[in-house]
């Protein structure tokens, strides 16, 4: 099996698997992609979780935004984070995420951002990994 055939097997099952997303950085704004994302994910029964330090105690897509993703409830059952930030921030956001969502399953990191050593830490806590992809765009295939 070929790296092309492995990452479709994989976002097949995550798209299959997941069921609750923290979105890291999205928007309020409808204008942006990652509003966009949240909003699609959603449609296709998907739950939501926003997760935007400027937007804490709002509300996005009728869900409680949070600043960070250690202000989630453990029991929330996040089992996957969809990062729309800058690949600088993922480092960062994969270290929060390992030491904070105890049902997490998968990183995922938007068109234009990856970090290899990130994805590296991740994978090696038995997470999967997509990086530079967008579930908008892959998701319709498996769902």
């Amino acid at each position: 099996m070929n790296v092309q055939t492995d990452l479709d097997a994989d976002i097949g099952r995550v798209a299959r698997e997941s069921r609750v997303i923290a979105v890291v950085g999205l928007s309020p704004r409808e204008d942006r992609p990652s509003w966009g994302v949240a909003r699609y994910l959603q449609s296709q029964g998907f739950r939501v979780i926003p997760v935007n330090p400027g937007h804490a105690g709002e509300t996005i897509l009728d869900e409680t935004c949070y600043g960070t993703l250690s202000d989630i409830p453990r029991d929330a059952g996040v089992d996957m984070v969809d990062i729309f930030r800058r690949s600088e921030a993922v480092g960062g956001v994969v270290d929060e995420a390992l030491a904070s969502l105890p049902d997490l399953r998968v990183i995922w990191t938007q068109l234009g951002v990856r970090d290899d050593d990130a994805a590296e830490r991740a994978q090696a806590k038995g997470m999967r990994v997509v990086q530079d992809r967008c579930p908008k765009i892959e998701f319709p295939r498996y769902l």
